[in-house]
């Protein structure tokens, strides 16, 4: 009998039973790959009905249900807690994925060495040997006895040392290394991916192990593989940070036990990651005083207020098309406040190169940054610098007015606890602004005011 094929797209998982140049779910091109369909390994009971091997609970009504109060296991580090919602839940499966030599391995070998005093930890690498996985763990300081080095790609195997050995806490590095006998694509196709982590989720749900997948990214940086593999897991973690910096940032972008868009902060040494308990002040350090194109801006992550600087340069381009190049902010973002500059403030940048970088390596997302990007390219533009004591917050809207931001109240206590004299806000309730004694609130309805009484 002929063995059935399908073509699987490696960016989304769709399939399909003939090969098209773009694929019929997410639309990419060139991403179809032919495999084997593995067929379904089935029981018949005597009364004919199917039954599966995998044996389950019957069904619970919620309030039967009960869980334990202290459910979650602290890592060792605060940075990472924050990023999982408070600690390990016992049963999750988390994903952490980040370019190569950012920390992912690093990260996970430093909590062992806390958790070890308690749990039991099995380390599963595909990639390094036990002796090379030694020397690390000695060059980090880590020498529990409760933590087994395994090294093995294949599934099956794998899944027996776990069931023999019965760890609190599985590592697994990395997911695309792992790979099933039983089917014929290679290690690393989408077919191998989906299928070691369908495996390992039901291990760790049945056995109630924590477990750390680590996931490569791709040139795009999104994890490689299927995008099932984040839906399958519990908690999706992202390293970020140029790997030529010291910092290292932890986001959490998928957090089934806690609230996403978290982020914790390190710094990386020669003797592992640590921790930044006030990022605020790390982001500012070094930050040049009197200069034309710098401007202190607050960004929420998650529930943490962030001050970072951001930097602009507006220079007289030498070429008939003017560039625009941004770094830690969006760049259609960046190309609106210049529209908006040109157009509502008479700023007629349009024949000028413009570079905006967020220092420290942050990545920001969210409109409340607008109005301090604006006062960063402005001040580059009229080669005037802003006062080293301002904090601006607020979005920008295409007439030009100032728009409010969510958590206004918590970016302005930062900017006080830091030292900071004056704030740039949107029309704001100035009776819940009476609180803040050291710092001057000023508020402004549009981009116009700002620049009058700014530069």
């Amino acid at each position: 009998m002929k063995q059935k094929t399908v073509f699987v797209c490696s960016e989304c998982g769709t399939e399909s039973p003939k090969w098209n140049g773009k694929c019929p779910g997410c639309g990419a091109w060139n991403t179809m790959f032919e495999e084997k369909v593995r067929p379904n390994v089935t029981t018949k009971t005597s009364s004919g009905a199917v039954a599966f091997a995998m044996q389950s609970e019957p069904p619970k009504t919620l309030k039967n249900i009960s869980i334990k109060e202290d459910v979650r296991r602290h890592t060792g580090l605060g940075e990472l807690d924050r990023a999982l919602g408070g600690g390990i839940v016992p049963g999750s499966l988390v994903l952490i994925g980040g370019d190569p030599g950012i920390g992912k391995s690093t990260i996970l070998l430093q909590i062992c060495e806390y958790l070890g005093k308690t749990q039991k930890i099995l380390y599963v690498s595909g990639e390094e040997s036990q002796s090379q996985i030694k020397l690390r763990a000695d060059r980090l300081g880590v020498s529990t006895e409760n933590l087994m080095l395994y090294t093995e790609t294949n599934m099956a195997l794998i899944c027996d040392c776990i069931l023999r050995q019965k760890p609190d806490i599985l590592i697994v590095d990395s997911v695309q290394t792992m790979f099933n006998p039983e089917i014929s694509p290679a290690p690393g196709s989408v077919t191998q991916i989906r299928d070691t982590a369908a495996t390992l989720m039901r291990i760790a749900k049945e056995q109630a192990i924590a477990t750390f997948l680590v996931g490569h990214v791709t040139k795009e940086g999104s994890i490689a593989g299927p995008k099932i593999l984040e839906h399958i897991v519990d908690t999706v973690l992202y390293f970020e940070g140029d790997r030529f910096r010291s910092y290292r940032i932890i986001r959490a972008i998928k957090n089934r036990f806690g609230s996403t868009n978290e982020i914790g902060v390190f710094e990386m040494s020669s003797d592992g990651l640590t921790e930044i308990s006030d990022p605020s002040s790390a982001m500012l350090s070094g930050r040049p005083n009197g200069e034309p194109g710098s401007c202190i801006i607050c960004t929420m992550e998650g529930t943490r207020p962030v001050l970072a600087e951001v930097q602009a340069l507006a220079a007289q381009s030498s070429f008939g098309n003017a560039r625009r190049t941004s770094t830690g902010i969006d760049l259609t973002r960046v190309l609106i406040i210049l529209a908006v500059m040109d157009k509502r403030v008479g700023m007629h940048i349009s024949s000028y190169d413009v570079y905006v970088n967020v220092v420290g390596g942050l990545k920001m997302v969210e409109p409340a940054i607008d109005l301090g990007v604006f006062l960063a390219i402005a001040s580059s533009f009229r080669n005037k610098a802003i006062p080293e004591d301002v904090v601006a917050i607020g979005e920008i809207g295409l007439t030009g007015e100032l728009r409010s931001c969510d958590y206004l109240e918590n970016r302005i206590a930062e900017a006080e606890k830091l030292g900071f004299k004056r704030c740039l806000i949107p029309p704001y309730n100035r009776e819940k602004l009476a609180k803040f004694k050291k710092i001057q609130i000023k508020s402004y309805y549009n981009i116009r005011d700002v620049i009058r009484d700014i530069l």
